[in-house]
This record gives structure tokens, sequence and C-alpha cells, in this order.
């Protein structure tokens, strides 16, 4: 597939399991994609493989919480044609028990790292007069409540309105930025949970509708489409794609 051939793609975390997927369908459909992650690049050295799977791959070390850091690294890379906004952190922890440096880890590096990331990507487009895409990754947990996870809902929550809010002072400039809200997806945290946790594993068994976990190429399969031409008229959108999840399936 060469539909995005030419075009130029940055994803923070991207050494993870959903970053290294996107950027592997990116790539497969002919973006350039560079990863950006606060791994050191020998920890990385898997992700940046599975992102690679389609073509080469470049890798920044950047920490997204460090506005100056972020806005180095895009200096230093050029303002991509197309901005994911993927790095994120969960921590399972019942509300009476999240410490504070557990709520400011969630929303310094979920909600203020993708403000980081977006502002200045957007900066950079708008400099450049280049018509860009801005994907943000939320959940389905930002509108729908998911026990123990009460910091990172609220985060992914302000994630869809932070896209809203770029989205419509963005749109005059020709810049379209959206969300992709997956489910439960068998990555990360909940692929260990789901395999470790037999509790947790039955609790999202019952959630999710179509019977089965999501994986991180679906959600890459999404996220490509909304960087693609047939989403060329769509911005301020979340799109979920969550398996049913949100249809209230819990008992």
């Amino acid at each position: 597939m060469s539909e995005l051939a030419g075009r130029t793609a940055a994803i923070t975390g991207g050494a993870g399991d959903i970053g290294a997927a996107i950027a592997a369908e990116l790539t497969r459909r002919g973006a350039r994609v560079t990863l950006l992650d606060v791994k050191d690049p020998a920890e990385a050295a898997g992700w940046i493989e599975t992102a690679s799977a389609h073509g080469p791959v470049d890798y920044v070390r950047v920490d997204v919480r460090d506005h100056a850091e972020v806005a180095a690294a895009l200096a230093a890379i050029g303002t991509p044609d197309i901005a994911i906004a993927g790095a994120g952190i969960v921590e399972s922890s019942p509300f009476l028990d999240i410490t504070a440096d557990q709520w400011r880890r969630h929303l310094d590096i979920n909600l203020t790292g993708c403000f980081n990331f977006a502002q200045a990507v957007a900066r950079g487009m708008v400099a450049d007069g280049k018509r860009g895409r801005i994907v943000l990754v939320g959940s389905w947990v930002g509108e729908v409540p998911w026990l123990e996870i009460a910091a990172y809902s609220a985060s992914k929550a302000g994630v869809a309105m932070l896209a809203r809010s770029m989205a419509k002072e963005l749109a005059p400039h020709g810049v379209l930025v959206n969300v992709v809200a997956p489910g439960i997806v068998a990555a990360g945290l909940a692929k260990w949970q789901l395999e470790n946790e037999p509790a947790y594993a039955e609790r999202a068994g019952e959630a999710i509708p179509l019977g089965y976990p999501q994986t991180a190429e679906q959600v890459a399969r999404v996220t490509a489409f909304l960087c693609s031409a047939d989403a060329d008229y769509v911005t301020g959108t979340t799109l979920l794609a969550d398996g049913g999840c949100s249809l209230f399936n819990q008992r």
C-alpha cells in the first residue's frame, strides 16, 4: 500500500505495543515514521523491531513531560505530516488508595504529555502551512467508569476535550485533530492482567460484547484510517473502537 507515500509521521509512546503497531501500519501504507519514547534505545529494541516490520523507522528518546525537550526533538526531525500522541501509563489502584504521585504521573504523562507534543506539532504545521493530521490516543474509559483506574480515566477524558478544543482552533489552518479510543487491548498492562489476574480477565470478558480483547493491530488500523484520505473531513471526533465495551455490558 502507498496511500501515505511521501508523508512523515511521528509517534510518541512508540516503544510500546500500541505505538509500535501503529508505526508498522503507517509504514506499511508508505509513511516514513519516527518513534519517540522515554525508553533507552536498547530497552526499546523489541518495539523498534516490531515497528520496522514493513520498513525502517527512526527512534528519538524524549520525555513528553518536558515541553522544551519535545519541541527540540521535533525541531531536529522536522514537523511531521502525521502526529500520533500515544505516550501513556496506567496504574491500577482503588480510588481511596490513589496517591498524589500516582495522580500526578497520570496527568503529567497522559494529558500534559499529549498537550506538549500536540502543541509543538501544531505550531510547526501552522508555521509551515502544512495541512496535517494529529491523532491523540484516548480510551473508552474516558467516558465510561472502570474500576480502579480513576486517575487514568480522568486523564483520558481530558485528552478528548483537548482534541476537540484543538480541532476547533486549528480547523482554519487545515489541521485535523481527532481521538482514537480503543477498548480493552491485549497489550501492555492489560495484557499482563489478562494473563495473570483471573478476576480481571473474567471482568474484562464480561465487559466485551464481541467476546475477545482487542489487538494492537486493530487499534493501528483504526488510527491509520484517521490519517488517510478517507478521513479528510473528520475533525474533533473521538472514534470509539472498543468492541462494544461502552455499551454497558458489565454484570
